[in-house]
């Protein structure tokens, strides 16, 4: 499942969390700090795991 960081525009924290693509679609996500949905979506870093080495 993909990982979304968001900020609050309330308390100006920044949080981690875990939802499915129909999850992040369908729900106003809230602050776990304050429970503010003045929320903001922010870019991340993408990583992946691989199991191969590449050559």
């Amino acid at each position: 499942m993909p990982h979304y960081e968001f900020v609050c525009n309330d308390c100006k924290k920044t949080f981690l969390k875990t939802l499915t693509i129909a999850e992040h679609d369908a729900e106003k996500t809230a602050c776990p700090h304050c429970g503010s949905h003045e929320v903001e979506q922010r870019w991340s870093a993408f990583s992946a795991i691989t199991s191969k080495k590449s050559a």
